[in-house]
């Protein structure tokens, strides 16, 4: 005679489940820093590219790729001369920066983002392009961190760094230029550097994947600041 099944609840294995997903959230919230400081192991474990993994990234990459928009749209030629029009004060110049930088920085994980894929896949990478992008946000923790600089620059400078013609100019200016720039170069060395170990290559082949993917989004940028 057939037993019926039994149907029994295990409190402590739901339980176990139910908190390894925020544990793993907060694995790659510290790994968002990690990376500025030891990037080797961040990048490996992109390798990871399952479901799970993926939405367990999700909370950094988007802090990672609005900070570093944000970072970025500061140093356009448009945020040097936004406040020329005198409706723009301190705090429409702090909102435009934020959603504008927001903005910004996801079309970049995107655009630039299938331009690294490319490159990658050109250079036989079989990972996704998911993945690609992902490794494109951890990349640019260095640009998200150069934020710490605009504090000094607006003590030294104030509002002139948003007006054409200001005190930003310079050897002081020049200073700060050189800066961002250390960010920018600091963000590629973490670019080469997270996809040679993410796929095990040599040198020579990194180079060729991230260098073709670098001489696209350079062409594009020089061409839309030509037309």
């Amino acid at each position: 005679m057939p037993q019926a099944v039994s149907h029994r609840t295990y409190p402590g294995r739901v339980g176990t489940r139910a908190e390894a997903a925020p544990s793993e959230d907060r694995v790659w919230l510290a790994r968002a820093l990690l990376v500025l400081i030891d990037p080797r192991p961040v990048f490996a474990a992109l390798r990871d590219d399952s479901e799970d993994a993926a939405r367990a990234r999700q909370e950094p990459i988007l802090a990672l790729v609005g900070l570093a928009g944000i970072a970025s749209v500061l140093w356009t030629s448009t945020a040097g001369r936004v406040m020329d029009d005198p409706v723009y004060d301190g705090l429409v110049v702090a909102v435009w920066a934020f959603i504008g930088g927001a903005f910004y920085g996801l079309f970049g994980y995107f655009a630039v983002g299938a331009v690294l894929y490319g490159g990658l896949r050109a250079a036989g990478s079989l990972g996704s392009y998911r993945r690609a992008r992902h490794l494109l946000a951890f990349a640019c923790a260095p640009l998200a961190l150069s934020l710490v600089v605009w504090p000094v620059r607006l003590a030294v400078y104030g509002e002139d760094v948003f007006r054409t013609g200001g005190s930003d100019h310079g050897a002081g200016n020049a200073v700060f230029a050189a800066i961002e720039l250390g960010f920018v170069a600091w963000a590629l060395a973490l670019l080469l550097v997270g996809t040679r170990t993410l796929h095990a290559w040599t040198w020579p082949r990194t180079l060729e994947g991230v260098g073709l993917a670098v001489v696209i989004t350079a062409l594009v940028v020089v061409a839309v600041h030509v037309l």
